[in-house]
């Protein structure tokens, strides 16, 4: 299947990278280069850009997208790493950095994936295939309790406990293996009236388990900010209430705030600010957007740049 993904808030992300013809830019989510390529057409010879994703399929296509450019280098990884990844091939700072937070639209659509729950798949939903851990595992193996808190979490499922009690109940007499078969118990324990597909939440938080999507992620905008250059800019894209949530807390804390009284003629309380908050709200997709791509509806860009001495 051709890997395609329709790039979310693309022209406020471009604008808002703020980028520099002969600097050196990562987009630490390249899926399919949709943001790279509008990245690296504004970039000179000189200029550089560093792809990062988890899922090699993502890799080969944003290569054959790239066709024709030099100044790129694609690496398969975890932006959770992205201080060790930029370490490892010999670069301190950057001038900017773009996370596009979320699953492609190749990654829900391809049937042996398991993301989907509109066909029938086996459970897998690993973005990168060379882990351990798969939609099988949490289905299968993890215990009751905890498998009703991720739903609840990671969904806000409120029928989530019913959910955990009855996959425990039937993974009893043989595993759940399918998507189709995780579906059909869920809809048994959500009442008919309610708005959307019943397995929607249930699927988003086993797939944010799965890939270990939102745990790591405060400390990994905090590293991201570390590794940009002076003036440098940190655009993150979010699709989940709590990947935004990590992300405003982290902006927050890195831009700091002092708390010594006003009327003090210098700082005492030690307050240390890596830079500055350029959206005070996120940016959201235009009404035009979110009619063209239904997956921009809960899209929100959120930007940093780090701070100039």
């Amino acid at each position: 299947m051709e890997f395609k993904h329709i790039p979310v808030l693309l022209k406020e992300t471009i604008e808002g990278l703020n980028i520099k013809p002969d600097g050196i830019y990562v987009d630490g989510t390249i899926g399919g280069a949709g943001h790279s390529k509008e990245i690296i057409k504004k970039l000179s010879p000189k200029g550089i850009l560093i792809g990062i994703d988890k899922d090699e399929e993502a890799l080969k296509a944003a290569e054959s997208n790239l066709k024709g450019y030099k100044n790129y280098k694609l690496i398969h990884g975890n932006h959770d790493n992205i201080k060790e990844i930029l370490e490892e091939i010999g670069i301190d700072k950057v001038d900017g950095i773009l996370l596009d937070l979320g699953v492609s639209s190749y990654q829900l659509d391809e049937k042996t994936r398991g993301f989907s729950y509109i066909s029938d798949n086996k459970l897998d939903m690993r973005m990168d295939r060379n882990q351990k851990l798969s939609a099988y595992d949490v289905v299968n193996k993890y215990d009751e309790q905890r498998l009703a808190d991720i739903i609840y979490k990671y969904g806000e499922e409120k029928y989530a406990r019913k959910i955990a009690k009855s996959i425990c109940i039937l993974r009893k007499n043989k595993p759940i293996e399918t998507t189709k078969e995780l579906v059909e118990i869920i809809e048994k324990n959500l009442p008919k009236t309610k708005e959307g597909h019943p397995a929607k939440k249930t699927f988003q938080a086993i797939r944010i388990e799965v890939n270990n999507e939102i745990e790591p992620l405060y400390n990994t905008v905090k590293e991201s900010i570390e590794c940009l250059k002076e003036g440098g800019r940190l655009c993150i894209i979010t699709f989940h209430s709590l990947e935004d949530r990590a992300v405003k807390e982290a902006y927050i804390d890195s831009q700091g705030k002092c708390t010594c009284p006003k009327d003090l003629p210098y700082c005492i309380c030690g307050c240390k600010s890596l830079g500055k908050i350029i959206t005070k709200k996120p940016i959201e997709a235009s009404i035009e957007e979110k009619e063209t791509n239904p997956r921009s509806k809960s899209a929100k860009l959120r930007i940093f740049e780090k701070k100039e001495k």
